[in-house]
């Protein structure tokens, strides 16, 4: 399956507070190997955040990689499908709707 995670940068309480939040999660970043198979990383302009792609068959990893960057960012995890499986779907329900 595959999952998009969305992540935004926790906001500290002064610029020393939120450049020493920024430089540990940096460090943090370096050292991890992602549990899941990353598909694809993109960075915010606006540098508050970004998107991953990823997949996987099992949810506890990417809670795993949540999880290690928690102290550091707000995440939102979005379960997802290929746009062509999305669209079946859809036709699905709206043949489902016109024989009903």
């Amino acid at each position: 399956m595959k999952y998009v995670l969305e992540w935004t940068v926790r906001p500290r309480g002064s610029g020393q507070e939120n450049l020493a939040s920024l430089k540990r999660s940096l460090e943090v970043f370096s050292k991890w190997t992602p549990s899941a198979e990353m598909l694809q990383f993109v960075h915010r302009v606006d540098g508050r955040g970004g998107y991953a792609v990823a997949r996987t068959d099992d949810p506890v990893a990417l809670a795993r990689d949540c999880a290690i960057f928690s102290p550091f960012l707000d995440l939102t995890l979005h379960p997802v499908l290929d746009i062509e499986q999305g669209a079946a779907v859809l036709q699905a329900a709206v043949d489902y709707n016109e024989s009903s």
